[in-house]
């Protein structure tokens, strides 16, 4: 027998059973679950050609070195553009709980607006002016240096478009609509790794462009999925209305909102980037073979967020319709429930790694000491596993709920005050080397994982107001 809820009409709502609530879930999480672990994938694909790409002016240990470099100043600048768009995801899930259609458009207008022309275009300035400044501030040795100049162009220019798709994307997940973004994201990444391995290589009738060819692959994919996404809300098929050539009129009311939200998250993201970045500074310390170990490491590792951040998203969408129809217990069951379900998955991908790291490493290189460490930090990794996914998933229910500030907090002390001391000091003074990297991260999860849950656990996110 089903228990029982009130509305705020006082009228009896029957409480969703967990059949019911499983479907909701999973009708939003499996799209978004399928775009990322393809992503990665991908992504995966791409670093393994460049790893296996060599040629007389530099190795394919530089190769991927320069590729994990000149990832951290890009994720630093698109999880600005993120953070906006959790701000739009929080509006537009509790407006489309709440029936107020009326304000999607312009909530969705103005995370465009902000995130292209007061975000996305004067950081893609920077990084063009300053990219040497850049690669050797993150510490890259000659060979990685040469080889990043020739690929940083091309994805700074890629920056640009997929900002536009991060944007809208967010905007329809907003309302639970992720399979348009789902396949929109399929054919980019798809056309980016097949066109990897062609100006990468230099197949027929293809110049052999070396890992610039990545860079130029990488900017095409995003243009194209910022055109598939932008011509789909403009042409009226979605139910977020978005029109285009209607004119845009900046509301304060809502750029304040959206701002509000997304601050937290920003403040989170470049948190965490600049502990990243301080962390791959150690690292890169090391030498380039434990460098190129230590970003397979991490290449292989993006497929691990994929469950929590699908799931996260999954439950931010329905914790903000939920609370928009001021339905706070079925919003709690929502977060419960996609967190129990996070950490089942991440259990089995501990053991998944736990296993097979080496084998997994193999599939990178060759080289037989980048194989023994990568498989020496998948078995750090499988144990991170079970928290990392339920952090996810428990702090997306939290930013749903427009509860930004307290992930931000957690990422200040575990990045900063964790995972960056305790590297230095199981580096430096312990002299662990790579795996002293990685119990710092392992460290920094756990404790992170218990903030989260705590936070949650308070309900304080519940009476948190947005309109």
């Amino acid at each position: 027998m089903q228990s029982q809820i009130d509305d705020p009409d006082n009228q009896i709502i029957p409480e969703e059973s967990y059949n019911e609530m499983r479907k909701k879930i999973f009708a939003i999480a499996w799209p978004v679950l399928l775009e990322l672990v393809l992503a990665s994938l991908f992504g995966m694909v791409d670093m393994m050609i460049v790893g296996n790409y060599n040629n007389q002016q530099y190795s394919a240990a530089a190769g991927v070195a320069a590729i994990g470099m000149i990832n951290q100043p890009i994720l630093i600048s698109l999880a600005l553009i993120q953070a906006l768009g959790v701000g739009g995801t929080a509006l537009i899930s509790r407006y489309y709980g709440a029936k107020k259609l009326d304000r999607l458009e312009t909530v969705a207008k103005h995370v465009l607006v902000l995130s292209f022309f007061f975000v996305a275009i004067p950081l893609a300035v920077i990084l063009f002016v300053f990219q040497e400044e850049i690669l050797v501030t993150l510490g890259a040795e000659p060979d990685a240096l040469m080889v990043g100049l020739t690929y940083f162009k091309w994805v700074i220019i890629g920056f640009l478009f997929l900002s536009i798709t991060l944007s809208l994307s967010a905007n329809l997940r907003g309302i639970g609509e992720t399979r348009i973004p789902m396949k929109v994201n399929i054919v980019a990444n798809g056309m980016n790794m097949i066109l990897s391995l062609l100006l990468v290589n230099g197949y027929s009738i293809f110049p052999e462009m070396g890992v610039s060819g990545a860079g130029f692959a990488t900017m095409l994919s995003n243009v194209i999925s910022a055109a598939l996404v932008f011509i789909y809300v403009s042409l009226g098929k979605s139910k977020l209305p978005f029109n285009p050539f209607e004119p845009f009129r900046f509301n304060r009311h809502i750029m304040r909102r959206v701002v509000q939200v997304g601050l937290p998250s920003a403040g989170e993201q470049l948190i965490l980037r600049l502990g990243i970045i301080l962390y791959l500074r150690m690292v890169a310390g090391l030498g380039t073979v434990v460098l190129a170990a230590h970003q397979i490491s991490l290449n292989i590792t993006s497929l691990t967020f994929t469950p929590g951040a699908a799931l996260g998203i999954a439950s931010s969408a329905l914790v903000g319709q939920a609370l928009g129809a001021e339905r706070a217990n079925q919003a709690e069951r929502y977060a419960r429930y996609t967190s129990k379900v996070a950490m089942a998955i991440g259990l089995f991908m501990g053991l998944l790694f736990f296993f097979l790291g080496e084998q997994i490493g193999a599939l990178y290189s060759s080289d037989e000491a980048i194989i023994k460490n990568v498989g020496m930090v998948m078995a750090i990794i499988a144990v991170i596993q079970p928290f990392q996914c339920s952090q996810l998933t428990t702090a997306g229910a939290l930013r749903g709920a427009g509860d930004t500030i307290f992930p931000m907090i957690s990422v200040l002390i575990c990045i900063l005050g964790v995972r960056v001391l305790t590297a230095y000091v199981l580096i430096y003074k312990f002299n662990l080397g790579l795996a002293g990297a990685w119990y710092a991260v392992l460290a920094d999860q756990l404790i992170r994982s218990i903030m989260i849950r705590w936070r949650f656990n308070s309900g304080v996110w519940k009476n948190i107001v947005l309109s």
